[in-house]
């Protein structure tokens, strides 16, 4: 039901084409999502995503079984993508190693994601609180990645813990500054005074006005920082600082192939095309997106 204070500050009705504009403009993810950009991106993210789930049906060996064939070529009988310098399946130890990937970061940016905006939540509510969480931000963000992925893997030791955290530390900065730039930007609209006026409390104009405009920009972050995870991941285990061997990740792959190139260029290639295909995705989906919030 309408209330007076509603039909009070609703204005004019709305013109036709506003009114289909705004039916238009309903579902502005979805309309970002059908371009020829994301859609490009959604395969490619898919397509990797699907042959990380499908690994025990698509490998035909585990990740760790050796066989005789050491650093075996691209196209060897039962080895598509060929061996490693142990004589490992490299087609089993990429597709397994895009589910480890996948399993990180799936867990460490929604984290940070989750902390960062706890902390603009935090901010917003106090201004003393908002000069705390704006140090706590700088502290984060003085910290180079490898220095803290340094400092941590030496607290806790390697392993997939250890790149979570990282990640997610790595993330809260980002999500925390963007909802709460937003929040404070939206605090000065009008349509957040009308609803004061109206009655409504503190957290019900922050829960029913603020957040839901604040928060559009997050959802492009969130493909901006799985694409950043894609990296970290990738640099800690390339370091030797990652998840732990034998258990495969793209990274580790790639560094394994170093000594190997000139002889084995096939051995980089797989996480390489991996890597490239995520990364390129996860940008197109961000960059379609960040259009349409944009306009």
């Amino acid at each position: 039901m309408t209330s007076t204070t509603d039909l009070l500050t609703a204005g004019p009705p709305p013109t036709a084409s506003k009114a289909r504009g705004r039916t238009r403009n309903r579902h502005p993810y979805r309309s970002a999502l059908s371009t020829a950009r994301a859609r490009t991106g959604l395969v490619l993210v898919g397509a990797v995503i699907l042959a990380g789930l499908l690994a025990p049906l698509l490998a035909g060996h585990g990740p760790t079984d050796q066989s005789g064939q050491s650093l075996a070529a691209l196209g060897t009988p039962g080895h598509p993508l060929g061996t490693d310098d142990l004589g490992r399946d490299l087609l089993s130890r990429v597709l397994y190693g895009i589910r480890a990937d996948l399993g990180i970061i799936s867990v460490a940016v929604p984290l940070g994601a989750v902390l960062g905006c706890l902390f603009a939540l935090l901010a917003a509510a106090h201004p003393v609180a908002d000069t705390v969480v704006q140090r706590v931000f700088d502290l984060l963000l003085a910290f180079p990645g490898l220095i803290l992925a340094l400092a941590v893997t030496a607290i806790l030791g390697p392993g997939r813990l250890p790149v979570v955290i990282v990640i997610a530390l790595a993330e809260i900065p980002a999500f925390g500054r963007l909802l709460r730039g937003g929040i404070l930007v939206q605090r000065e609209r009008e349509y957040v005074t009308a609803a004061r006026v109206g009655g409504s409390s503190g957290r019900r104009v922050l829960v029913r006005h603020i957040l839901p405009n604040a928060a559009d920009p997050l959802i492009v972050q969130i493909a901006v920082s799985l694409t950043v995870a894609v990296f970290i991941e990738g640099a800690m285990s390339f370091l030797g600082v990652g998840v732990r061997p034998p258990e495969p990740t793209l990274g580790a792959v790639l560094s394994q192939s170093m000594p190997y190139l000139a002889q084995a260029p096939n051995f980089a290639a797989g996480p390489l095309i991996t890597v490239t295909a995520l990364v390129l995705g996860l940008s197109l989906i961000a960059e379609a997106l960040n259009r349409e919030i944009r306009r």
